[in-house]
């Protein structure tokens, strides 16, 4: 047993900060009603800490290559750990949102170096099963997040989301500074850090997602929208035009000129568009129209994470030898068909109507992810594990944020056609801010029937289209999957960049 204990000290870290990006959905409503927020706060107190992985991703990664990768990964979580203290201290929106991008940095230091050190830790038949096992974990935490948030928050407070971070991250650090070996992780040692192309990509992942956020207060057609757009596009247009001049770029380009290695990016970002994005808009939905508590909302969202832990597990152990190009493709086709599934939501529909769908993307989301990884980290060499690990990461978060911000905009356009056609006097930004429950009690006796029924209708709209979007997106992503990954003929073989001119004795990571 004792050869799988650095596993569980990744594995910890792992859980922690990946529960952290869905674990607050379950919370919203609490959180509305203590701090006093808008709809758009919502959104960025979800958005902020998945743009901050998606935004640092790439660049710690290539840091933890050159200084060592259990070294940035103690870092990151106790960043987390502080960052989750303020958090659950916070007392007023901005401050909650500040501290969550915070969080997300130190989130961020741990995700792009879980599966370079689970690669360099185990190799032949043990490394599929630590695959799968880390696999199982990462798909099973976000899916498990609303089910921890909403026992959190029922039987003690919203704040205890952040607080329970403390002694876990404690408990990652002792194991990992005792059971993970720092070997000899320099051999990128010496180069310098690609802090153009950091800037220039966290410029465009943040100008984009805050336009997809505000596009709904500001206008589609404003200049405010359009201007973000606009510096989005040029941010990504200057980061195509450094990475190929840099001597160390944070994203080596050529591997996109295989289409493998392209396929795998698309699907990692419609992966986690398709089988997470949407889970905030089903909390709200549990919560203020169905009036379900924290617990029984999260609980909710049992079958997807009960699935996607099982099958992930079973598929470390059982599907090594299957090719990515099949596990990945059928498992974004069922997550995509588990989102299709819940399209029959009505007005008069209970949380049951989500089970199949919940089931039926669970199994695809414990296909997908530990093919995800294990295929990108042998894509590369291993002097470059931090890299991959990092785009591999950086396109799920990426797609998280974005996700959230995509589907949040179909979900209000649905709420505001639905108020519009029914009247009644009520605000879709309310609505989506969690605040239907309080809207109904306030109504006038006669009237509060009609505002009832409007409500759940609006609701109902609202969701039907979030998941044929997500459906149909997580279709796509098993299209792209079948048609370009490919299993690597050979071990990736380092490039001249890639080896050092020197012989390196070691660096303590």
């Amino acid at each position: 047993m004792r050869k799988w204990l650095p596993l569980a000290a990744v594995c910890l870290g792992t859980f922690m900060l990946l529960v952290d990006v869905t674990i607050v959905v379950v919370a919203l409503p609490d959180m509305a009603r203590s701090l006093h927020t808008s709809f758009s706060d919502l959104q960025w107190v979800m958005d902020i800490y998945a743009l901050a992985l998606a935004a640092l991703l790439l660049g710690l990664g290539s840091l933890a290559d050159r200084i060592g990768h259990r070294r940035v990964y103690v870092a990151g979580v106790a960043v987390f750990a502080l960052a989750s203290l303020a958090c659950g201290l916070a007392t007023d929106p901005a401050v909650l949102i500040a501290f969550r991008g915070v969080q997300g940095v130190g989130g961020a230091a741990m995700l792009a170096t879980t599966t370079a050190l689970v690669a360099r830790l185990y190799h032949g038949r043990d490394r599929g099963v630590a695959f799968g096992v880390w696999g199982a974990v990462s798909g099973a935490a976000s899916a498990a997040g609303p089910i921890l948030g909403g026992l959190l928050t029922e039987y003690l407070d919203w704040r205890w989301i952040f607080f329970v971070n403390l002694p876990i991250s404690v408990l990652a650090i002792v194991m990992t500074l005792r059971y993970v070996q720092a070997p000899a992780d320099g051999a990128a040692r010496g180069r310098g850090m690609d802090l153009p192309g950091m800037a220039a990509f966290t410029v465009a992942a943040g100008a984009v997602t805050y336009a997809l956020i505000k596009g709904t207060d500001y206008g589609w057609t404003s200049g405010a929208t359009l201007g973000l757009f606009g510096l989005g596009a040029l941010a990504l247009l200057v980061f195509l035009l450094i990475e190929p001049r840099r001597a160390q770029p944070m994203l080596d380009l050529a591997l996109f000129r295989r289409g493998s290695f392209t396929g795998l990016m698309i699907t990692a970002v419609l992966l986690s568009v398709a089988a997470f994005s949407y889970l905030a808009y089903t909390s709200l939905w549990l919560q203020s129209v169905r009036g379900m508590g924290p617990v029984t909302a999260g609980l909710a969202c049992l079958p997807m994470s009960a699935a996607s832990f099982v099958v992930a597990s079973l598929g470390g152990r059982f599907l090594h030898g299957v090719s990515p190009r099949f596990t990945l493709g059928v498992g974004m086709l069922l997550i995509g068909g588990g989102a299709l599934l819940m399209t029959v939501i009505g007005a008069g529909s209970t949380w049951t109507v989500l089970v199949a769908g919940f089931a039926v993307a669970g199994v695809g989301v414990g296909l997908s992810t530990p093919a995800l990884a294990s295929t990108a980290m042998a894509a590369v060499p291993p002097q470059r594990a931090g890299m991959a690990s990092g785009a591999v990461n950086t396109a799920r978060q990426l797609g998280n944020a974005l996700g959230i911000a995509v589907l949040g905009v179909v979900f209000h356009a649905g709420l505001s056609a639905a108020v519009r056609d029914h009247g009644g006097g009520v605000s879709a930004d309310a609505l989506a801010g969690g605040q239907a429950g309080p809207l109904i009690a306030h109504t006038a006796p006669a009237q509060r029937g009609a505002v009832q029924e409007m409500v759940h209708v609006a609701f109902a709209d609202g969701l039907r289209d979030v998941f044929w979007v997500s459906g149909a997106l997580g279709v796509l992503g098993g299209v792209v999957a079948l048609a370009l990954v490919r299993r690597p003929t050979a071990p990736a073989r380092a490039t001249r960049a890639d080896v050092p001119s020197v012989s390196v004795a070691g660096t303590r990571g």
